[in-house]
């Protein structure tokens, strides 16, 4: 009788292992990308003009920096302007490269009015893009003191 005594909790103990069950969660876990739209520029470009060929105008100049662009959007572009106009007679222009499979307008005569500068951008992470300024001057210009301009460009809607 002793033996059974001891087998039968034994039994009991197996039967009741065999029985249990592991237990289970869930958790709801939201999540979101929104829209991605970053340029930044690098580099303090600095034109000066001061040279001219006898019988020509000013000898126009240029000076480089690049930017770099993210956006996780179709169809954006590039705007650029100024803060304010340049003096009578100078004109101040950009060109910037056109990221992977977007395209350039080539030099753009910025002004105050906000002009395209790259269209046809889509989903792209690039850095280490030209941004050429060229300051072009007339003789009716004359003599004109150091100065400075802020350009404005920014990433939005194409079409």
């Amino acid at each position: 009788m002793k033996t059974l005594r001891i087998a039968v909790p034994a039994l009991a103990l197996l039967a009741f292992a065999g029985a249990a069950h592991a237990q289970t969660a869930t958790q709801s876990v939201a999540y979101e990308v929104q829209a991605i739209n970053q340029i930044a520029f690098t580099g303090s470009p600095s034109l000066t003009i001061s040279t001219a060929t006898a019988g020509s105008a000013p000898t126009s100049v240029t000076a480089n920096g690049s930017y770099a662009i993210t956006t996780n959007e179709t169809d954006r572009k590039i705007t650029a302007e100024l803060d304010s106009d340049m003096p009578a007679g100078t004109t101040l222009s950009v060109t910037l490269a056109a990221p992977s499979g977007a395209t350039s307008a080539g030099a753009v005569s910025l002004s105050t009015t906000a002009q395209d500068v790259v269209t046809g951008i889509s989903t792209v992470n690039q850095s280490g893009l030209n941004a050429g300024y060229t300051l072009a001057a007339t003789v009716a210009a004359g003599v004109v003191p150091a100065g400075s301009r802020e350009v404005t460009y920014t990433v939005v809607a194409g079409s």
